[in-house]
């Protein structure tokens, strides 16, 4: 998050089709100094097209044909918002996002559409409650599974009978097998090919047994697929991939369309609209008419980035001439494809070496978008002080609670300080919050704030916001005001107002939720985003602290750990981009409910920047009482795990481990006890007695929280079994 060149543009990448995955790429290369970047995408993994046929089939693993846009963003610099965009203001300049957290407005200096198609059929009645869109993929891929998981598999149906209908039909058909039927539907039979190519996939549809239906279908039910004669096919799978269907909102924009697709000039701009670009399939080249086809898209990948580059720095335009002549290469189920040189030649040459060739081209695009160079720490300064140098070459600086000063050091500043006693200050430093008596009201108050870990000011404000609420929710206080402190990154007067804008929205909505208000606070510019709040709560009776544990309590914990090693793995561009998201969300939901539920408890603590082990140690030591651990019951982030087995670990890692030992086997789960963990989970001790119902209670309000050990009569200790 270091910024030296002022923010002054905003380049917003709607999409993250496969034109705006290699821009990112082109600018991670080549960055753009003062370009605020951000893609906008529901998904945090992409898939290539181009081998999704072959995961059908069985060839590929998911992984494999996923294009992960959070690594990609976080090599390009950029931000990365997980949702929908829903309309595009052009005059204001403004995109509406539909987001897990609700919706957002983002605004742009420049723009650009790369969102791609879909496979549903609108106007099939029943298709949207039975049907199954190839596109947008991740939809179908969880149909899909569920489809091979069954043991009694039914009749299954594909509708369009265009190339990408026939290599769905002849993928399917190569991974179910023979036993189970499997037929293709076209209005007007195969199309989409030549001559040669068409007589190829008709050889190969007859020697896989597939049947060819020529109809349209009406209606899609449970069972069938209804076709216009009234002819009923079965169908207990149906599959939608007839041609290429826009999105529908775009339609509502006002912005220029042909049957539903955006239509842009040679440079790529969307017309009448020379801030707003458009490519891939969701764009109508006016200049020059294509199919749709990515080959057009990762052609035109190239002339976007100079174009958004030239937009941004005042540059000049280029413009795309795509290719009359372009390959296609289509699988056919097995290891094994067919090649047409598009216009069609008389030739459709098929086989293993056409599928080894086209596996090759697949591969090697796919190496493009995954192999990227990894983020490497600054040579130390010359004549640098005694010490400086082994910091500088450590893995670089975590963010989040990994970059906390760690709990030794400041244990010995403050047992150092004198402070005055006062009959309205309850408690000092060493709980989650301060407790102060204020008339016949008990109130908490804490601070707390978070170096940035994404370049989104709003997901990061609404974590920092969550984040800093554990403390108060810990004592069992609920939160009152709030005043926030920000940093923002050196930045034109418009960048900062769109920043401090959605910093204030994302807050807002978490306290307002929480029952609080934000009062005001304190805001300057520096090197990196930094956002915190100080936050005061109200309890209705004694707050819960952590000196107030019995033993025999049950030890509840009410999310995951692992946290700081997905957070440092990100940075270095080792973490996946599924289990990154996942993380976001977690972060972004908070703990109300869990506080809710555990409001009885004897102690409580959040569990944040000294990991599971640090804040339960403390909890010991307030109480006077042992720890037992249950190791496999411990919940872990997913992915956490494969790091620390890889030995990725915060920088907070080894500070946490010196102050809270723990006994028992050495492990990468012994490791993650000693975790940061950023808007962690909440960690309670309750009667064993009533643990039961408790964590009845917290399932019943969707909270996944498990018991992880007990307490115990002993010195204060941890031992992990």
């Amino acid at each position: 998050m270091q910024t030296q060149t002022p923010l002054t543009q905003d380049l917003v990448l709607i999409g993250g089709g496969h034109a705006h995955a290699l821009v990112l790429r082109m600018f991670g290369m080549k960055p753009v100094p003062g370009l605020r970047l951000t893609l906008i995408d529901p998904r945090p993994v992409t898939t290539y097209t181009g081998m999704l046929p072959g995961h059908v089939a069985g060839h590929y693993t998911a992984d494999e044909i996923g294009i992960d846009l959070v690594r990609l963003a976080r090599f390009a610099g950029a931000r990365i918002i997980l949702g929908a965009a829903s309309s595009v203001d052009t005059d204001g300049r403004r995109i509406n996002v539909e987001t897990a957290e609700g919706p957002r407005e983002i605004a742009y200096d420049v723009a650009s559409l790369d969102i791609g198609i879909t496979s549903d059929l609108p106007k099939v009645a029943g298709f949207a409650e039975h049907g199954h869109p190839v596109k947008p993929f991740p939809q179908f891929a969880r149909g899909w599974a569920r489809y091979l998981a069954q043991d009694e598999k039914p009749d299954i149906a594909v509708i369009g009978a265009g190339l990408g209908g026939t290599e769905i039909a002849l993928a399917m058909r190569h991974r179910v097998g023979a036993g189970v039927p499997v037929r293709l539907i076209g209005s007007g039979g195969l199309s989409g090919a030549g001559a040669a190519l068409t007589a190829r996939l008709q050889k190969d549809l007859d020697r896989a047994g597939i049947e060819l239906i020529e109809g349209r279908v009406v209606e899609v039910t449970a069972t069938e697929a209804v076709l216009e004669t009234g002819e009923r096919v079965p169908a207990g799978f149906c599959v939608g991939a007839a041609g290429a269907t826009p999105q529908g909102w775009v339609t509502e924009t006002g912005l220029p369309t042909e049957d539903g697709f955006v239509q842009v000039r040679d440079t790529l701009q969307v017309i009448g609209q020379d801030r707003l670009f458009a490519a891939g399939d969701c764009a109508a080249l006016t200049h020059a008419p294509r199919p749709k086809a990515g080959v057009f898209a990762v052609r035109a990948a190239k002339v976007l980035a100079h174009n958004l580059r030239a937009m941004v720095t005042g540059g000049g335009l280029r413009p795309f001439r795509p290719q009359r002549h372009y390959l296609r290469l289509v699988s056919l189920g097995g290891p094994r494809a067919v090649a047409e040189k598009y216009p069609a030649l008389p030739l459709a040459p098929a086989g293993g070496a056409i599928w080894r060739w086209k596996d090759r081209i697949d591969r090697r695009f796919m190496q493009r978008l995954t192999d990227l160079p990894q983020m490497r720490p600054a040579p130390p300064p010359k004549g640098a002080a005694l010490g400086a140098a082994e910091i500088v070459q450590a893995a670089p600086l975590c963010a989040g609670c990994g970059s906390k000063v760690g709990a030794g050091v400041l244990d010995d500043v403050l047992a150092r300080m004198t402070q005055p006693e006062r009959a309205d200050v309850l408690t000092g430093p060493g709980d989650d919050a301060g407790i102060l008596r204020i008339g016949g009201q008990m109130q908490v108050l804490t601070t707390d704030h978070l170096r940035a870990f994404t370049e989104d000011p709003g997901q990061m404000a609404r974590i920092a916001a969550q984040h800093a609420l554990g403390d108060i929710r810990a004592m069992g206080g609920v939160a009152q005001s709030a005043l926030a402190q920000i940093i923002l990154p050196r930045a034109s007067e418009p960048v900062q107002a769109r920043m401090m804008a959605e910093i204030m929205s994302a807050a807002g909505d978490v306290f307002g939720r929480a029952g609080g208000v934000i009062l005001g606070g304190h805001s300057t510019m520096g090197a990196e985003l930094t956002i915190g709040f100080s936050i005061t709560g109200l309890c209705d009776g004694a707050p819960i602290t952590l000196g107030g544990a019995q033993a025999g309590d049950a030890l509840i914990l009410t999310a995951p750990i692992g946290s700081g090693v997905l957070l440092a793995a990100e940075m270095q561009g080792k973490a996946r981009g599924a289990d990154v998201a996942a993380l976001w969300s977690a972060m972004a939901a908070g703990q109300a409910e869990a506080a809710a539920v555990l409001s009885g408890a004897h102690a409580m603590t959040d569990v944040t920047g000294f990991g599971l082990a640090g804040h339960l140690l403390a909890m010991c030591r307030a109480s006077g009482v042992a720890a037992e651990l249950w190791g496999e019951a411990v919940p872990i982030h997913a992915g956490a795990l494969d790091l620390a087995r890889r030995g990725v670990r915060s920088t907070l890692f080894e500070a946490n481990r010196s102050h809270a030992p723990v006994f028992g086997a050495e492990s990468p789960l012994h490791d993650l006890l000693h975790d940061p963990q950023t808007a962690g989970g909440l960690l309670a001790a309750v009667p064993e007695a009533e643990c039961a119902a408790v964590l009845a209670r917290l399932e019943a309000r969707g909270v996944g929280a498990v018991r992880i050990g007990t307490l115990m009569a002993g010195p204060p200790s941890i031992t992990l079994t």
